[in-house]
């Protein structure tokens, strides 16, 4: 019997722990819409003796609702017209790991699939697995990292929820952006993450205070595109697990409060050989200015791409409330060299020359954004788009630059006659997100917001 690497299970590793008795749960997920675990905790003994080979089965609705789980009316691929019937979800056993923060429970991610075994287009995992295929067609190798920020509060889930939310504790009192004294005080969970995460196999590189009070980021080491965004996954359930088993809240939005940061996640990128033996991005003397052609046609295309397909880095009304100026969070689609003013940031030398995208925030989904970044750069290199001149100072002073969408609306407008989009993802999956998009951009405008309230509810 064979063993794997440490912190993955292979199914040998894992029929020797459930016949021991160090695990006896397997959670078997999918990943939805939203980005979050879906599905089922399968008794050890099941899982191996079944499961492993048949996978399970799980309600169509996990991609046709909303963040409350409500099923949503409109779908072709699943309504009360189909009968929400099943979907097939196939383990990827290359996934199997144990959760170390859990009590004698491994997991694994499954990928969704129709009756005949097909690949179902709209799910998360199956769209980014099929560009990564079309970037290897094109006989290159996307190499993907995540950056990502939060805030930890001292309140439990529970006690927020009393409060609606409002007049909550961060952990920290003011802005602690590297800072280490304050780092100190809330280290007793960050450790916990950190190397809980280390021990499921999601390699972190460090953690560091962020911008806002009780803002933290915790930067994962690369990878290809699948492997990021499933590592990526598994940090933020990790993050909010620790965090509620430990009596402390943490919210992924993108902007909490008005009057505080926005939580981002920057999305690192680069393009390699097949083998994932060399960075394709480098050549002798190429810093920026002087980029091969594959580079610059790269970036071309994630600036060409940053309107079109702006939903799928900013899927939420309150995601382009964090597009301030001044605030870090990148409100043009310009480029320039390691200048954080601009939303994409060319950093990096030699094998890590990488474009650093700082469009998507927290409240992403990994799979979408990676999906949507390789279908960016691929029509770049088709087309041999060339990117706008280099930037260079304070982008946010600059007259004439492409913004970024302002609005949810504003993004919708832009992916429904996104030629990229269209071209990469098919009309199928884009009439999907088009939809989820429209129904959560209709929840909020039937809202009576505390805003409104506040502000009117005497005065007019």
């Amino acid at each position: 019997m064979t063993r794997s690497a440490p912190g993955r299970l292979s199914l040998d590793d894992l029929r020797r722990e459930v016949a021991q008795g160090g695990i006896d749960t397997v959670i078997a997920a999918m990943v939805d819409m939203q980005g979050r675990l879906m599905g089922k905790r399968v008794t050890g003994g099941f899982f191996v003796d079944e499961v492993a080979g048949d996978g399970v089965h799980a309600c169509s609705y996990l991609l046709g609702c909303d963040v409350e789980m409500e099923p949503l009316p409109g779908y072709r691929l699943t309504s009360w017209g189909t009968g929400y019937h099943d979907f097939h979800l196939r383990p990827d056993l290359s996934t199997l790991r144990r959760i170390p923060w859990l009590e004698r429970t491994a997991l694994v991610l499954c990928d969704v699939c129709d009756d005949a075994g097909a690949p179902v287009p709209e799910s998360p995992r199956q769209l980014l697995q099929a560009q990564v295929a079309r970037a290897e067609q094109a006989g290159v190798l996307p190499m993907m990292a995540s950056e990502l920020e939060f805030y930890l509060f001292r309140d439990t889930y529970e006690r927020a929820r009393e409060k609606h939310y409002h007049d909550l504790a961060p952990y920290g009192q003011y802005a602690e952006d590297y800072h280490i004294l304050q780092g100190t005080r809330e280290e007793w969970l960050i450790r916990q993450i950190r190397n809980h995460a280390v021990a499921a196999d999601v390699p972190v590189e460090f953690s560091k205070g962020e911008w806002g009070p009780g803002q933290h980021e915790i930067n994962l080491r690369y990878a290809p595109p699948v492997d990021m965004a499933d590592r990526h996954t598994l940090l933020k359930q990790a993050v909010k697990e620790i965090a509620a088993a430990n009596g402390v809240a943490v919210t992924f939005m993108a902007k909490w409060r008005a009057d505080v940061a926005g939580s981002s996640c920057h999305v690192h990128s680069s393009l390699w050989d097949r083998a994932g033996t060399r960075n394709l991005f480098h050549r002798a003397g190429a810093d920026g200015a002087d980029m091969p052609d594959l580079f610059r046609h790269y970036l071309g295309g994630q600036i060409e791409g940053a309107r079109q397909l702006a939903y799928f880095f900013a899927p939420y009304v309150n995601s382009y409330k964090r597009y301030v100026a001044g605030t870090f969070a990148p409100v043009f689609a310009v480029w320039s060299r390691d200048n954080r003013t601009c939303g994409f940031r060319v950093i990096g030398d030699g094998g890590s020359l990488r474009v650093e995208n700082r469009i998507p925030g927290a409240d992403v989904n990994p799979y979408l954004a990676f999906a949507a970044m390789i279908a960016a750069g691929l029509w770049g290199i088709e087309r041999r788009v060339e990117p706008p001149p280099r930037v260079d100072g304070d982008a946010y002073r600059v007259e004439g630059l492409r913004r970024v969408p302002e609005t949810l609306r504003e993004a919708l407008d832009e992916l429904a006659r996104s030629e990229i989009a269209r071209a990469a993802f098919g009309d199928r999956v884009v009439e999907h997100y088009l939809h989820t998009g429209r129904l959560e951009q209709q929840a909020y405008d039937r809202a009576v917001t505390c805003w409104e309230l506040a502000r009117n509810f005497e005065r007019i």
